[in-house]
């Protein structure tokens, strides 16, 4: 008879993958409602709550720059300049904490499964949404109505600029004043740049979704979907979503040709070739330069940028708690809303900074060592998202896609770490039992 003491705890449930389609897949929906935005924290709750229930849930790494992070953004809420700010600043902080729920949801999810690769599945769905929404912003560009929460928040809520944003829909952004306006694609966000923030950081995921599945439905729409979502997002002429892209791939593409990794390679050079077909019939680099030329986009952020680095002498470790609106060149407009990183600066303060981004060169440094394919795609994510932060403002669902992606990514990398370990360490072992007894020691077990 066995020896009751030599037993271990039982392992807890698994960590069910419908919250993450809820909260993910079912974004036109939300979109639609109107709750994308104010409803994304409360399913983060959900996440918390199912992890909490379970219990013996692990934080991925680098999720110690994250927590401090959050020590200081609520410390710089003593910094915020009246009462009514703290609605604001806690919706921002509410998509902070939820960003790293779901990437522990994420990394613990995969980490206990034998085939993690559903895991990523919810997130491509958020993909699909992209896209079909994506090109509603291109076949109704003049779409806008009131949404059910809209109609249901108090006067003074909804009229409160940053929150109507949030709740109004529409499909793309255009100059309703101009005689020849350019319609760029936005739905389900609030701006377009979001909307090429967003495609530039899931493409990598769906790319490796389908290297990590071999056959299926779903595998074959995303690969419809691939050469589909190109018009919408190359109309949205978001010259970051083309910088931080380009950056991702050329670091892939470096990487691929030092290791002789020609999957990896041929991949790379499949979506390149279906990018360059699509510039064949739309004229991007044209479209850009009308775009920029009749727009003072850029001497506008250069002044804010200066106004931020010359004010931050004034608050650095804990900035002012929210963006204050003052004098462009061409209009008033807030500082610390044209870029994450000058809205971190400036609201909460320079080491805030500087654990903000260390969590991203953190995972993108820890991910980069993936040896697979699809590993080698998702490593990019982080690096994506550190080149976006002075263009892009990320506290929205981009962060949480960010760090859905980097959760699987850090699981996906310790799998295989482990499964070289053990390889290495019982070099005549081979065959299914390496990959379980490998599994077993990425989840934290005993080899």
């Amino acid at each position: 008879m066995a020896d009751p003491s030599a037993v271990g705890p039982p392992r807890p449930p698994v960590l069910p993958l419908w919250p993450l389609f809820l909260m993910f897949g079912l974004t036109p929906l939300w979109w639609a409602a109107g709750v994308f935005y104010l409803g994304w924290p409360l399913l983060g709750v959900l996440l918390f709550a199912l992890m909490a229930t379970r219990g013996r849930v692990p934080l991925p790494p680098a999720s110690a720059f994250w927590l401090v992070f959050l020590g200081l953004v609520v410390l710089s809420a003593i910094r915020l300049p009246s009462p009514a700010a703290m609605l604001t600043f806690g919706l921002r902080l509410a998509f902070y904490v939820t960003a790293l729920i779901v990437c522990a949801y994420v990394y613990s999810a995969a980490r206990e499964r034998a085939d993690a690769t559903p895991v990523l599945a919810p997130l491509c769905g958020f993909w699909l949404g992209l896209v079909l929404l994506g090109w509603l912003g291109v076949l109704a560009p003049r779409l806008s109505m009131a949404t059910p929460m809209e109609l249901l928040l108090p006067g003074g809520v909804a009229g409160n600029p940053f929150i109507r944003d949030m709740v109004h829909l529409h499909t793309a952004e255009y100059n309703p004043r101009s005689l020849n306006p350019i319609y760029r694609p936005a739905a389900p966000f609030a701006y377009t740049n979001n909307y090429g923030s967003a495609y530039a950081l899931t493409l990598p995921c769906v790319v490796a979704f389908v290297m990590l599945r071999g056959r299926g439905l779903f595998r074959a729409l995303l690969l419809i979907s691939l050469p589909l979502s190109l018009p919408p997002a190359f109309l949205t002429l978001n010259r970051g979503m083309f910088l931080s892209l380009g950056v991702g791939l050329a670091f892939l593409g470096v990487r691929a040709t030092l290791r002789g990794n020609l999957r990896v390679a041929a991949s790379m050079l499949g979506v390149t070739v279906l990018g360059g077909l699509v510039m064949l019939f739309i004229p991007i680099t044209d479209m850009i330069d009308q775009r920029v030329s009749a727009s003072d986009t850029n001497t506008d952020r250069m002044s804010l940028y200066l106004e931020v680095l010359r004010r931050v002498g004034e608050s650095p470790l804990l900035g002012f708690g929210a963006p204050v609106t003052v004098d462009t060149v061409t209009a008033q407009a807030p500082i610390g809303t044209q870029g994450q990183l000058w809205m971190v600066l400036f609201s909460h303060g320079i080491p805030a900074l500087v654990c903000f981004l260390g969590w991203f060169v953190a995972a993108f440094v820890i991910c980069s060592k993936a040896s697979s394919p699809a590993g080698q795609w998702l490593s990019v994510v982080p690096l994506i998202g550190l080149v976006q932060t002075p263009f892009y403002g990320l506290v929205n669902q981009n962060l949480t896609a960010a760090f859905f992606a980097a959760g699987f990514a850090l699981a996906l990398t310790g799998r295989e770490r482990a499964l070289t370990r053990w390889r290495l360490a019982r070099p005549w072992r081979t065959g299914p039992t390496v990959v379980a007894r490998a599994r077993v020691v990425a989840a934290g077990g005993k080899s």
